[in-house]
């Protein structure tokens, strides 16, 4: 006689396979004669399904034997999938992941704790671009690394202003805000869209005008996830000198770096709107074979070496800045410099989806509003070197970041803002208790920074994404659970989105562990 835990399990398994076959004939019975879904539809018995699966996994951490796989995943070919996958879902009651780049930091695009199936975008991938009109029509599916080659191929003097890793995916990066190394002149991803194409909670495929004004302005840096599945934006290109200037300066401890730092705080988000000056500090092995610190001075800057030359003689003399030090290259070559790729690698390692590196890893995100104190500066200094192995990376605001109003798009991050914080830890070996000694030393960094970063909310970075902050398990609580995080992220725009969300998917189904909730009963 079966043991009732046996029994049990039995009927939970034979369960979950019913309810993924009558979803798949679901899926099939929605599907279009012209656009069949079913070579689309991966199951676990499926001799492809862990390479279709694994092949957008950027954070191993969520690559593990344990980590809970989807039942199914449907790689859309065209539009008419992800409706089928969105009726079907809520027919079946599913949970459904959308996933486009795979670059979510906690894996929320492909990682659930209850059943779930994945709606796979990376096959929807085109990109039209218009250089008289100067835009471009750009699907969910596509890297931002074939963006930027797609614009190279039609102009010298054009680009876009989004990351500066070539293999993330345009719908998480677009959707989520999307910043890069040109915001100070151009401002965000989501800043320059002007138009959009997202299939909502009743299938329906809506552009910005059937949509409306609200929504539209939700999937511009409120997370697309929770609203609906974006297919594509319209961006707006702008405009780069043919010459562009780069550079890659470093300083220890013993070479002034506290001092380069601290002036760096004074005028980076001050200096001329063409220059951003990204600032790392990490822990190297000194010159007595002791660990030291290191501020790294990364920078681009939209003109040729003599002007910026000019630039930091004037305003960032400290910094010792040699005509040796500067790379004149253009705008293209640039990103790849960004990307640690050596000047006059083939443009066409953009087109490449393969990461450089893939780790396991842990991010977390602060605003910086006042500069840190040299005193200050000391201890984190000290700090650093005891944890080791956590880096800081400093991305300074000013310029047009504080001309845009907080409340223009979601992403609400603007004037009074001197810098954004990222805490990076990378490892490279699996387990629980590495894992969890990793993510320790980031949580005890950013403990230890409370005193140098924003209070009342302690702000985030909604594309940093960051599970300590909060986690959603859309029960009766929702609401009160999203507020948490959901005031971090997006501060006063949180009630707006809030309001959305409740008026386009009261029901909702577009959900997830940082998703936007829907207003109590």
């Amino acid at each position: 006689m079966l043991p009732l835990l046996s029994i049990f399990l039995l009927l939970f398994l034979s369960r979950q396979v019913s309810a993924s076959e009558s979803f798949i004939h679901c899926l099939l019975n929605h599907s279009q004669p012209s656009h069949p879904i079913s070579a689309a539809i991966y199951t676990p018995n499926n001799g492809s399904f862990s390479s279709v699966l694994q092949a957008y996994i950027r954070n191993l951490r969520f690559n593990t034997t344990t980590t809970r796989k989807p039942f199914l995943i449907v790689t859309a070919l065209h539009e008419s999938h992800i409706q089928a996958a969105i009726v079907c879902a809520q027919t079946h009651n599913l949970q459904m992941k959308i996933r486009s780049g795979g670059h979510d930091y906690e894996g929320v695009s492909y990682v659930a704790e209850v059943p779930f199936f994945v709606l796979d975008m990376f096959n929807l991938r085109s990109i039209h671009i218009d250089v008289e009109s100067e835009t471009a029509w750009v699907q969910a599916g596509a890297t931002l690394g074939e963006v930027y080659y797609r614009i190279y191929e039609k102009s010298n003097t054009h680009g876009f202003p989004a990351g500066v890793c070539p293999t993330v995916g345009v719908g998480g990066h677009f959707s989520g805000g999307g910043y890069g190394n040109m915001m100070r002149k151009y401002g965000l991803s989501v800043d320059n869209i002007i138009d959009a194409q997202l299939v909502d909670v009743k299938g329906r495929l809506l552009n910005r005008k059937s949509m409306g004004e609200d929504l539209f302005w939700a999937i511009r840096g409120g997370g697309g996830a929770s609203f609906g599945v974006v297919v594509s934006y319209k961006i707006k290109l702008v405009r780069v000198p043919e010459i562009v200037t780069v550079f890659q300066v470093a300083k220890t401890l013993e070479q002034n770096a506290t001092d380069i730092v601290s002036k760096w705080q004074h005028v980076a988000d001050k200096l001329d709107e063409n220059l951003f000056i990204r600032l790392i500090l990490d822990v190297v092995n000194g010159t007595n074979r002791e660990n030291t610190g290191r501020a790294t001075f990364f920078a681009l800057f939209l003109g040729d070496s003599e002007q910026l030359l000019s630039v930091m003689n004037k305003s960032f003399p400290e910094l010792g800045l040699k005509k040796s030090d500067c790379n004149e290259t253009s705008w293209v070559q640039s990103v790849l410099f960004w990307t640690n790729f050596p000047l006059g690698t083939p443009n066409d390692v953009l087109l490449s989806r393969v990461p450089q590196t893939l780790t396991y890893l842990k991010r977390k995100s602060d605003y910086v509003k006042e500069p840190i104190s040299k005193a200050g500066l000391v201890l984190i200094w000290k700090k650093l070197i005891e944890l080791k192995y956590v880096a800081l990376t400093f991305n300074p605001y000013g310029g047009r970041m504080s001309e845009i109003p907080a409340e223009a798009v979601p992403f609400p991050h603007r004037a009074g803002n001197l810098a954004k914080i990222q805490y990076a830890a990378n490892w490279n070996e699996g387990g629980d208790e590495v894992t969890d000694y990793y993510i320790n030393l980031t949580r005890k960094l950013y403990s230890f920074m409370t005193p140098f970063v924003s209070k009342n909310p302690r702000e985030a970075f909604f594309n940093y994404k960051d599970l300590d902050l909060g986690i959603n398990h859309n029960g009766k609580a929702s609401y009160q659970e999203g507020r948490v995080y959901g005031i971090k992220y997006f501060k006063g725009n949180f009630n707006r989105l809030v309001e959305i969300k409740t008026k386009v998917d009261p029901g909702n189904f577009f959900r997830n562990e940082q998703s936007i909730p829907t207003l109590p009963n």
